[in-house]
Order: structure tokens, then C-alpha cells, then sequence
């Protein structure tokens, strides 16, 4: 069955050096810039109004530096801004895990690409979940670093607040791999206190949720933490304010001048977008600032948070509008724990019986990505 993951499967670029990702290939995401390749952000009218790239991006090159191959530039839900996969231009790439099931979006196509075994990892952005969620619904590792932890240059932005380069790989291994080239060695932590924010965890259906407990690591002695004192379920509309304003900032007029054709789903949000009133951006700010310091004061140095990635298994194709929003809805309270507060989260798969996956998510402090990818590795490596 094919893919369907690729936007322009031709781009090849070989490595400038031997390195410690010799030998492997990875795929990018439409957004990000590479030298002569003109990107479509998912959206025909983008790829017909914007040049092709000059540069390639930081972060690619340095991935060639370390011995990577570049495979293929893949699919993207329209300016990234959804969690599906689905796109109305290009079609949907497959999610070999459920064929009748979305790959999960934006980061669709390297989902797929990594998924399908057409190459050794993938790179995604994460702004709401975009690597996470396909992560979850396809049965792959997947990382949103620290926030700003690895520049976003030669990336198109979606919220630049939110957007982070984040990546996907069948094995953990893969994973910190990619990690120990991209991410910088800050802090070394020997994680003691476990979290489990039991809100969380109620937005998911009574046995998956005790699939993914059992999943939990023996032998950690668990805590409980309540967001809810904190507005835990206030924090995904100051998310999607901020992302809003930020979204219709970075690409306003581009859609006021080039009038793209949208997605219903893509139309509505980038409508709403230009609803909000951006005298209010400092303020949403502020309390951003104060949720994620009171996140990252209850972690502390070595305090980890375990959440489900997803509220559910990969959704059915072609749902009806308000059961995708609904699960929307219920996903976005989970991806904006560290959409809020900057901070890494790492999925993990869990397979079910009936050969669906969910994902369960290890959530640090800011600096401890490489930490925390150890952990995972220490726990899951041969998952």
C-alpha cells in the first residue's frame, strides 16, 4: 500500500561527513527550507506565491553534518494548523498502524514516512502536538524539545510562542540519536519524582487508560498533581489565543492578499484568528509566564510528569466535523501541558490488542531533554 507520505519524494541529499547518524535517512516536513525546493505548507496557493529556498535550514544541515541522509520532503496539513492529517489538496499519507484511520497532523507525512519504514526518522514541527499526536497515532517515539532549545530558522512559523523543531523515529534509540546531534548537552538529571495529573488521565476512556498505566515504569514511586487549582482546563483557550494572534500575525496577510482556498476546518480557524484582538497578546502572555512557572516549580529539578500523549486512538478517515473537534478538543488539553510551559515531552507507543496504538508521554523540566530522553531509552528500548 502506498504512502502517500511525500510532497516531492525526489529530494536527496547525501551527508557532508561521516558521523554518529552515518548510515541513516530521514525525511522533513514541507516547512522546512531547503535550497532550490519551493515548500507548499500544505497549501497549493503558498507553494504557487512563495519562491524556492536559498538556504537550507540550520537545523537539516546539521543532520548532514553528523552523517544523515535527506529523503524526501513530506505532506503537512495546510499551514500546519490541525492535529488530523487529512488534507484536502493532497490527499491523506497512510497510517500503515489503521489504514481506515488519520495519520494524525500537521507533521502527517514524516508520521507516515517513518511509520512505513521508507526512512530511519523523520523531522516534524510540534506547535500544538503536530509531532506528538501523529507520534501516538501511528506507534512512533516522538520528541517537542525545550522550546527554543534548537532554533527554528528556514522554518515557516505557525505561533513562533509554540513552535519547536521535534522529530519521530521507530525505536528510542533512533530518537536520542537524532537527539545527542540536534539538542544541546544542558542539564544531567537523575530523575526522582513522578507525577500523575489525574485530569489528565480522565479525559481518556477507562481501559485505554489502564493499558497505558500498566506501560508505566515499575518500581517509580508515584506522586499525584492537580493542575486544576492552576486553570488546568482554562489553559487550551489561552493557548489558542495566543496561538491565534500569533498565527494570523505571521501569515494575516498573506491570506488577506493571495485569498488561498482553505479547508473548512483550516478556513474557520484562521477566521477566528483574525477575531482576536492583538492589544490583549501581552496580557495572555502574562499568564502564560505564570502557568508555565508554576508547571515547572512543581516539577522542579528532577520531577517528571506522566500524561497520556492522545485522548484516544487514531480517529476513523473522513469523521463527521464535530466529532473530530471533539476529539480535538480533549487532545489539545493534553498537548498544551508543554505547549503552555515550554517544556520536553517524549511519547512513547503502546500497542493494543487489537493493533491500534496510544501514546504515553514523560514530561521534564526545561534543559532536561537529553535527560529525559535517557530515561525513555532506559525503560523502552526494545519497545
Amino acid at each position: 500500500m502506498e504512502s502517500h507520505a511525500f510532497f516531492d519524494e525526489a529530494i536527496m541529499i547525501l551527508p557532508k561527513k561521516e558521523g554518529p547518524l552515518s548510515g541513516m535517512t530521514f525525511a522533513v516536513k514541507d516547512v522546512y527550507e531547503v535550497s532550490g525546493h519551493r515548500n507548499s505548507a500544505g497549501n497549493p496557493t503558498w507553494y504557487e506565491t512563495h519562491e524556492k529556498g536559498k538556504h537550507t535550514a540550520p537545523v537539516i544541515e546539521r543532520l548532514l553534518d553528523n552523517g544523515a541522509t535527506l529523503k524526501g520532503m513530506t505532506h503537512t496539513d495546510e499551514l500546519m494548523y490541525s492535529l488530523n492529517g487529512e488534507n484536502i489538496h493532497y490527499g491523506t499519507p497512510l497510517n500503515p498502524i489503521a489504514p481506515n484511520c488519520i495519520p494524525g497532523g500537521s507533521s502527517s507525512g514524516s508520521a507516515s514516512a517513518v511509520a512505513c519504514g521508507i526512512t530511519d526518522f523523520a523531522l516534524g514541527t510540534d506547535t500544538g502536538g503536530s509531532v506528538r499526536i501523529p507520534s501516538s497515532y501511528c506507534g512512533l517515539f516522538g520528541i517537542r524539545p525545550t522550546h527554543d532549545s534548537i532554533p527554528c530558522n528556514g522554518v515557516i512559523p505557525l505561533a513562533p510562542s509554540f513552535d519547536t523543531v521535534g522529530w519521530m523515529a521507530k525505536t528510542i534509540e533512533t530518537l536520542e540519536a537524532v537527539g545527542s546531534v540536534l539538542l544541546p548537552n544542558a542539564v544531567d538529571t537523575a530523575f526522582n519524582h513522578f507525577y500523575i495529573e489525574e485530569n489528565a488521565w480522565s479525559l481518556m476512556n477507562s481501559e485505554d487508560c489502564e493499558i497505558l498505566r500498566n506501560k508505566i515504569p515499575q518500581g517509580l514511586s508515584i506522586d499525584k498533581v492537580d493542575f486544576k487549582s492552576i486553570g488546568f482546563f482554562e489553559w487550551p483557550e489561552l493557548f489558542k489565543r495566543i496561538q491565534g494572534i500569533e498565527a494570523w500575525r505571521a501569515h494575516g496577510e498573506w491570506i488577506t492578499n493571495a485569498q488561498p482556498r482553505f479547508s473548512e476546518a483550516i478556513y474557520g480557524r484562521f477566521q477566528y484568528a483574525s477575531s482576536l484582538n492583538p492589544m490583549q497578546y501581552d496580557d495572555l502572555k502574562k499568564q502564560q509566564a505564570q502557568i508555565a512557572w508554576r508547571i515547572s516549580e512543581a516539577l522542579g529539578e528532577d520531577g517528571m510528569i506522566i500524561i497520556p500523549t492522545a485522548a484516544s486512538v487514531a480517529p476513523e478517515k473522513n469523521a463527521p466535523g464535530e466529532a473530530v473537534e471533539s476529539v480535538r478538543a480533549m487532545t489539545m488539553q493534553l498537548t498544551c501541558i508543554a505547549g503552555i510551559s515550554g517544556l520536553p515531552q517524549v511519547t512513547v507507543p503502546v500497542l493494543r490488542e487489537d493493533g491500534m496504538t496510544l501514546g504515553l508521554s514523560f514530561i521534564a523540566n526545561k534543559q532536561c531533554d537529553r535527560s529525559l530522553l535517557k530515561f525513555v531509552r532506559k525503560y523502552f528500548s526494545g519497545n
